[in-house]
């Protein structure tokens, strides 16, 4: 498989965004805060590109006259984007959703700046703080959030439910569930099974608010989750389907060829890596 950074996205056929390492940081972008939730703002990190969408969303998720706030993905190493972010108010703490680096790279910088514990799943990429606890209930800025384990798109992949955010409460959900188009997942860290189970785990919210890190808030994550795993049930037809003609033990290239036959080579990478989490997922 081709040699490729990792965390940003691009479109490949299907509607498919793969991810690797986010685009450049581009001054101009739009610094506002936008409502996204009753309990969450977030604010657009000034990273868009071919490769990286609009941008990588960080949050700000606070309760009803609380004084501090949890950040949610600082993103990638831009001063302004961070000054903004630390203008919202005391930051109290700095939750992580994976560790891809337009969500991450300005994690150490964050905690010099504000003091508060940066906690992630994956110990690397904590600052001052302990790694998250799948099933943990975190009580900060006046907000329940409770930490989801959902591996798939990476192994170290959380999500964030908010219960009382809103009538049917809200779910960041980082790169697991974008706000437009689906995740080609980073195999082989991250795996097909995982992320099916993940879906699930995600479905059983109800039409909680979906807020990504990539794309517009969408309003219910279970509709959602079907819509995804009908896009993966679709995908893995073809791979069987591609199997029956090529051979039980056909390998990625020739797999790619058939399902991707007008992929353009800038993005063959992602159609392969989407490609090989199938096989693996099929031959068990």
């Amino acid at each position: 498989m081709p040699c490729r950074p990792r965390g940003t996205r691009l479109s490949v056929p299907g509607s498919v965004h793969a991810v690797c390492q986010d685009g450049e940081v581009n001054p101009a972008s739009d610094s506002s805060f936008q409502n996204s939730s009753p309990f969450t703002r977030s604010l657009l990190a000034p990273n868009p590109g071919p490769m990286s969408l609009d941008g990588t969303n960080s949050y700000i998720i606070a309760g009803p006259d609380a004084r501090g706030v949890v950040i949610v993905d600082p993103g990638p190493l831009d001063e302004s984007h961070l000054a903004a972010l630390a203008a919202a108010g005391t930051v109290e703490l700095v939750l992580i959703t994976h560790r891809h680096k337009d969500h991450t790279e300005a994690s150490l910088r964050f905690h010099e700046l504000t003091g508060a514990p940066v906690r992630a799943a994956d110990p690397v990429q904590c600052h001052g703080g302990e790694p998250l606890r799948a099933g943990e209930v975190i009580y900060a800025a006046g907000v329940e959030i409770r930490v989801l384990a959902t591996p798939g798109h990476t192994s170290d992949s959380v999500c964030f439910h908010l219960p009382g955010d809103g009538p049917d409460g809200s779910v960041l959900t980082g790169d697991t569930i974008l706000g437009r188009g689906t995740t080609v997942l980073d195999y082989p860290d991250g795996r097909l099974g995982d992320y099916l189970s993940s879906l699930d785990t995600l479905e059983s919210l109800g039409p909680a608010t979906l807020l990504p890190a990539h794309g517009p808030v969408l309003p219910a994550v279970d509709a959602v989750c079907r819509e995804y795993q009908a896009h993966r049930e679709m995908r893995l037809e073809q791979i069987r389907e591609a199997l029956a003609r090529l051979g039980a033990q056909a390998g990625v290239q020739a797999v790619t060829d058939a399902v991707y036959p007008d992929v353009d080579p800038s993005v063959r990478w992602a159609a392969e890596t989407s490609v090989a989490a199938q096989l693996d997922y099929l031959r068990g």
